[in-house]
């Protein structure tokens, strides 16, 4: 695993940021934008997964064409220790047991700050969002002292990219 004080060179960060645009682009595409050899740029990727600087690839869908909607979950712990138990479910993923149906987890963020949790998800409707925050508070209300539900009106940037239809939904800014 990568040492959190490790850092990437410069040589790095160009591929990373064109992989951070367009992650299906090819090899010979990313060595152009970036000025390198093919070799080059196959090293540092395979250098970048190999220690999980790159987790994955991933598409941006557009979730509302899914018929789905957008939300952020803020929350603030009590005082009270969380239990080894529920540590290792956070971790692991294994309260996808308590997502409703059609709900899907995109982010999952410990902060510092006024919350200490900010989680992502979609789901179909505020009612189904609301379903998700009941199945958490059933099962850890002790260890939550407040949460906040906010949902997404238009997300004008995803992933770092520019939504493609933010022109259409200017009206809304």
């Amino acid at each position: 695993m990568i040492n959190r004080y490790e850092t990437v060179t410069e040589d790095e960060k160009k591929v990373l940021d064109v992989l951070e645009k367009n992650g299906k682009e090819s090899i010979d595409d990313i060595a152009k934008r970036c000025g390198f050899s093919r070799q080059k740029v196959w090293r540092i990727i395979k250098h970048f997964e190999e220690n999980k600087i790159i987790w994955g690839y991933v598409g941006i869908e557009n979730e509302e064409a899914k018929g789905l909607s957008h939300f952020i979950l803020l929350v603030k712990r009590s005082t009270l220790p969380i239990g080894g138990d529920f540590k290792k479910e956070l971790a692991y993923g294994k309260l996808d047991s308590m997502l409703p149906e059609n709900v899907k987890i995109e982010n999952i963020y410990l902060t510092h700050g006024k919350y200490d949790g900010v989680v992502t998800f979609y789901a179909p409707n505020l009612v189904t969002a609301k379903k998700l925050i009941q199945n958490i508070t059933k099962n850890i209300d002790k260890i939550i002292e407040e949460y906040l539900l906010l949902e997404t009106l238009i997300p004008i940037r995803k992933t770092g990219l520019k939504n493609p239809h933010t022109k259409d939904l200017i009206e809304f800014l």
